[in-house]
């Protein structure tokens, strides 16, 4: 499965000073995800992914996030710097699930 969405960059509250920044999946794309995947998941809640913003492309995770009732999706600290985002940008981002 494969999600295409803009989203905005946003600094996870209870990690602030540390500057870890993320992007949420949009709901509808989470709320498949989850009925997809079922209950095949790591620790979190964790599932592994391919992102791709601009030219940058790496593996990672995603993460439920309650609050917001999507996936979270942290964005490295050099793709922010290789792509000029910060949060508040918006970004294009690419995520497709691996192992599914």
């Amino acid at each position: 499965m494969m999600v295409v969405f803009d989203a905005e960059l946003w600094i996870w509250d209870a990690r602030r000073a540390d500057s870890w920044t993320f992007v949420s999946l949009p709901v509808e794309e989470s709320e498949a995800i989850q009925d997809m995947t079922g209950g095949s998941r790591r620790g979190f809640g964790s599932l592994r992914v391919r992102v791709t913003i601009g030219g940058s492309s790496w593996k990672t995770s995603i993460f439920p996030d309650k609050r917001r009732g999507c996936y979270a999706l942290p964005i490295k600290r050099t793709v922010r710097e290789a792509e000029g985002l910060g949060a508040g940008d918006v970004a294009s981002v690419t995520v497709e699930l691996l192992d599914v």
